[in-house]
């Protein structure tokens, strides 16, 4: 692809940044934003910057305009990603996988009424999804997942349980994939379905990370009744709808600005920490490891471009998206190991603690660092898609 962008493509950053600029609430901190543990504020925050973008017409961009959206270019929503990134807005992410997940799904797989039922209210967050498909037993294996959902009358009857949902005690509907049928390989008899989560017989229970957040959660289904309209994609090839939601998952996690910040950050570490009596910075090794994950970052990056010119094609994310997750969760993971050793002992201290450095963020990047090689589909899988979709290898 061209990477320079166009005089209109580059007056749509700037419209973009002015908005953003005189729209950001004035009291908004976006490190305490993305640091904070109280996640009933973190929402309450996406919540209001959602609004916020729906009423300026910024939500579901590219989205066709039947469905709400202004119909924009790839590269338009890719500069406006960007510029969300740059400016460290909330990033509507209580509703992410309702925007970026669930609607381009049944955009692609959804009746006529699907669209017109649930693409308006997840444009404005009336309703916020989550998505039910790891269990304790199947979780790099999806497919394994036993969730049963069997036909009764004009409904499914829903049983099972599922597990690191996040954001599930504030959603008001489920994307869930259940086993449909018991008699096919496993991959063949898995549906896809919206599901209310005030239904009787669904429990959430947050769980508590190490980080002290409670944004995720197990949800339990005992004898849930689901409309058979709420079936997405036809039955029984519930995988193949879920490997196009994957698709745009993936995509979406690989690649970010939040890296670059988080590259930005780390230089500002290195800069006022001390080793010898001076700048951290200008030992020789320090800014060896430095300039590694700046170069990482550019090849995650311009493989994040590769996966756009895809998608100006016409076509879905494909495995672009697993190389850019695989090599961005490690990155992160190696990054946020080289800030805890720069600033030893005080690596350990939380946000409490007066001495802490950068409010204890580090501390709490160590500690997610690892879940990002898990989320989206673990490092293991994206290397499995990789052998055998980008390289041609055998299965076993």
């Amino acid at each position: 692809m061209d990477l320079e962008f166009t005089p209109e493509e580059e007056a749509f950053r700037q419209q973009v940044r002015t908005w953003l600029e005189e729209n950001l609430p004035k009291d908004y901190d976006p490190d305490e934003y993305f640091s904070t543990p109280d996640v009933d504020k973190k929402v309450e925050i996406s919540l209001a910057w959602q609004k916020k973008l729906y009423d300026g017409g910024w939500t579901g961009l590219n989205w066709p305009k039947e469905y709400g959206g202004r119909g924009a270019t790839v590269i338009e929503q890719h500069i406006f990603n960007e510029e969300l990134g740059r400016a460290r807005a909330p990033m509507a992410a209580i509703n992410f996988i309702g925007v970026a997940m669930v609607a381009p799904t049944i955009i692609h797989w959804g009746t006529d009424e699907q669209k017109k039922r649930y693409l308006p209210k997840i444009l404005s967050s009336e309703e916020i999804w989550c998505q039910g498909f790891s269990e304790p037993g199947a979780g790099s294996d999806l497919a394994a997942l036993s969730t049963q959902a069997v036909e009764d009358g004009d409904h499914y009857i829903v049983n099972g349980q599922k597990t690191w949902t996040s954001l599930a005690h504030y959603s008001d509907l489920m994307y869930l994939l259940a086993r449909t049928n018991k008699d096919v390989k496993k991959h063949k008899g898995l549906s896809a379905f919206a599901v209310d989560m005030k239904s009787p017989g669904i429990t959430v229970r947050p769980l508590v990370q190490l980080t002290g957040d409670s944004d995720f959660n197990e949800v339990f289904f005992e004898d849930v009744k689901v409309p058979k309209e709420n079936m997405l994609g036809p039955r029984d090839q519930g995988w193949d709808v879920a490997i196009t939601t994957l698709m745009y998952e993936r995509a979406g996690m690989g690649a970010g600005m939040e890296y670059e910040h988080a590259l930005n950050q780390l230089v500002a570490l290195a800069e006022k920490t001390k080793r010898s009596g001076v700048s951290a910075s200008r030992d020789p090794w320090v800014r060896q490891q430095i300039a590694q994950f700046i170069i990482e970052w550019n090849a995650v990056k311009y493989t994040d471009l590769r996966a756009l010119s895809k998608q100006i094609r016409g076509e879905p994310p494909g495995w672009e998206g697993s190389i850019c997750k695989l090599g961005s969760s490690y990155m992160n993971l190696r990054m946020t190991a080289f800030a805890a050793e720069l600033l030893g002992p005080y690596g350990q201290l939380t946000r409490d603690c007066p001495q802490s450095v950068d409010q204890g963020a580090w501390l709490k990047q160590v500690l997610m660092a690892r879940a990002f090689t898990i989320g989206g589909g673990t490092s293991e899988i994206q290397r499995s898609i990789l052998a055998t979709r980008a390289l041609g290898l055998p299965r076993k």
